[in-house]
């Protein structure tokens, strides 16, 4: 499978539209004698483009042998050219719209439109260059009268989506993101799906550097979306079985604990709470492979609603949404998934991420209000996928301090 038609022709036609406006701009901007060299040198890059999408479009983004870090480069270089091309184009329309009125001559539009141009060509690859190699701890403290007496002041670090296969074979920044989790001395370390892009073989070079990670509880894993093989057509169904098998085995061998529909009880003395741990759990068109009811069982019987302080991993927080959240008393769900589609705008206190279109939990702590609160914490995450860069969403390392008390939390988490 390539690069769906639709979408193929959608961008084509948009990138044809941007270059024929700033084509005719052109022409319109310069003298006559001048004119002819640089209209022919802009339509001749602009073909150039074109012919670079094309090529792009023939790379099967399925077959088993085809690498999507290349695919992501590619499309990722072609977005950052004509995003802001299509910057100018809105800039240098709007001036032409309000001389038109105004009854100016000079468009004042195409003075703006340029440097606007500029700043978002390099603010997306600043993203690249710099963002996406930073790491910010969010701490975050919850209070409940729940959690045992052996456990409050539990340290959780929890990490998440680090897609490990954009990287290649450069461990650099895996290490750093290991470093940081274990500097800050964490009890217990969670994963929260997504260690892959779309095979396990990507894990391979990174396997030394993620069994650095300790904790005096254990580090346990779950899976998300991308860990199941689902985004390659396997010519063989044992092929697939085969890739997952695998994954499962290199966590072991990393020394994480997969949970997969599965709970664990940790113990402080006669104090426990559950950790419990879903296979993803997807809304559509991401594929559904957890059963909650099933992960928390005592007697044969669900037993999600029972008196224990309970910990949920589950990679989707629209899971929290549609079925943890109405019908259950866990107390504290961590999921990941959303990325902040890779991309946070700030201003003082206010942040908004496009992921808000489509998760309108997408990131940080968020609760029930109800007078026995529920918290769903939700990553950021530390990898990209799609494209290969952060804007404003720095790759997160999250630290839970769980205390013991009256209902309270901090919903602005603290940041480092």
């Amino acid at each position: 499978m390539r690069i769906p038609v639709p979408a193929l022709v959608a961008l084509f036609v948009i990138s044809f539209l941007v270059d024929l406006y700033i084509w005719l701009d052109l022409k319109s901007y310069t003298s006559a004698g001048r004119r002819k060299p640089y209209t022919r040198i802009y339509a001749a890059l602009s073909v150039a483009c074109w012919i670079f999408l094309i090529v792009m479009a023939c790379i099967p983004l399925r077959d088993e042998a085809s690498c999507i870090a290349t695919v992501m480069w590619m499309l990722f270089s072609y977005m950052t050219v004509y995003v802001s091309k299509a910057v100018y184009c809105l800039f240098s329309l709007s001036g032409r719209l309000f001389s038109l009125f105004s009854h100016r001559k000079f468009n004042y539009g195409v003075m703006a439109g340029i440097p606007m141009a500029v700043i978002c060509f390099l603010t997306m690859w600043w993203g690249v260059v710099f963002t996406r190699h930073e790491i910010e701890v969010s701490k975050v403290e919850i209070t409940s009268p729940k959690l045992p007496a052996g456990f409050d002041g539990l340290r959780i670090a929890q990490f998440s989506d680090i897609h490990v296969g954009t990287w290649g074979n450069d461990t650099t920044f895996i290490s750093a993101l290991v470093d940081s989790i274990n500097a800050n001395n964490p009890d217990l370390i969670l994963f929260t799906g997504d260690i892959v892009n779309r095979r396990t073989e990507e894990l391979e070079p990174f396997i030394p550097i993620l069994s650095r990670l300790k904790a005096p509880r254990g580090v346990y894993s779950i899976l998300g979306n991308h860990d199941y093989g689902d985004y390659i057509d396997w010519k063989n169904p044992a092929d697939k079985e085969a890739n997952n098998r695998k994954l499962a085995g290199y966590e072991k061998k990393m020394g994480w604990t997969l949970l997969n529909n599965e709970h664990r009880f940790l113990y402080d003395g006669q104090d426990s709470i559950a950790l419990i741990g879903v296979e993803n759990w997807g809304d559509p068109p991401f594929k559904c492979y957890g059963h909650l009811e099933s992960s928390y069982k005592k007697g044969g019987l669900s037993a999600l609603n029972d008196a224990n302080y309970k910990v949920l991993m589950s990679h989707n927080p629209a899971h929290w949404q549609m079925e943890v959240e109405p019908s259950t008393n866990i107390d504290l769900t961590l999921s990941g998934h959303t990325h902040a589609m890779q991309s946070i705008v700030k201003v003082g206190d206010w942040k908004w991420s496009p992921a808000e279109w489509r998760y309108p939990l997408w990131g940080g702590l968020y609760t029930n209000g109800k007078d026995s609160p529920e918290y769903l914490y939700v990553n950021i995450g530390a990898g990209e996928v799609g494209i290969p860069c952060r804007i404003g969403a720095v790759p997160e390392v999250t630290l839970i301090t769980l205390r013991r008390g009256e209902n309270a939390a901090d919903p602005e988490a603290e940041k480092e």
